[in-house]
């Protein structure tokens, strides 16, 4: 029983696994957060797009930033600084790509690629914003129409709503 246990924990290390407890009520509390964090999120959002179907109301990388904020709220990439920075300066690079460069492949490698780069050197390094930069060049035509007004709506229009939560 010591060796399986023994091995379980060798095979955890080297996978990474989180070692750290968390109680019941912190479980509970962060997947709450989550839930309504999203749900004003959406409902907000939604109410500033008024009739537009075709526009995106909510960035899917605010469901990854609720799990930093919520979830693991002390560390570097759940900072205010990292979830506004890293949403905005990603979402203009993404916006600027998917002007500048036409073949989706160079064009999604190079919003991810240089938003890492920019977050890194603006100490904001907030892992969604590579989804943001990526939703900028891949998500089509509703996000394309609406140019660097992703930036403002829906992309800081949802940071802001996430962070006051």
């Amino acid at each position: 029983m010591k060796t399986e246990n023994s091995l379980w924990h060798h095979f955890a290390a080297w996978m990474g696994v989180d070692t750290t407890s968390y109680s019941h009520p912190e479980r509970l509390i962060s997947a709450f957060g989550g839930f309504l964090g999203i749900t004003s999120v959406y409902i907000v959002s939604m109410r500033a797009l008024g009739d537009a179907p075709a526009t995106p109301v909510i960035v899917a990388s605010m469901g990854a930033s609720a799990v930093l904020l919520f979830a693991a709220p002390h560390g570097p990439l759940s900072q205010p600084w990292s979830l506004v920075g890293g949403h905005f300066l990603s979402a203009i690079i993404g916006v600027s790509v998917a002007e500048w460069i036409s073949w989706p492949p160079i064009a999604a490698a190079t919003a991810v690629g240089v938003a890492i780069g920019v977050m890194h050197y603006a100490r904001c390094l907030h892992p969604p914003g590579g989804a943001t930069a990526l939703s900028a060049v891949i998500c089509g035509t509703s996000v394309h129409d609406l140019g660097y007004g992703y930036v403002l709506n829906p992309v800081l229009l949802n940071v802001a709503i996430i962070l006051a939560m």
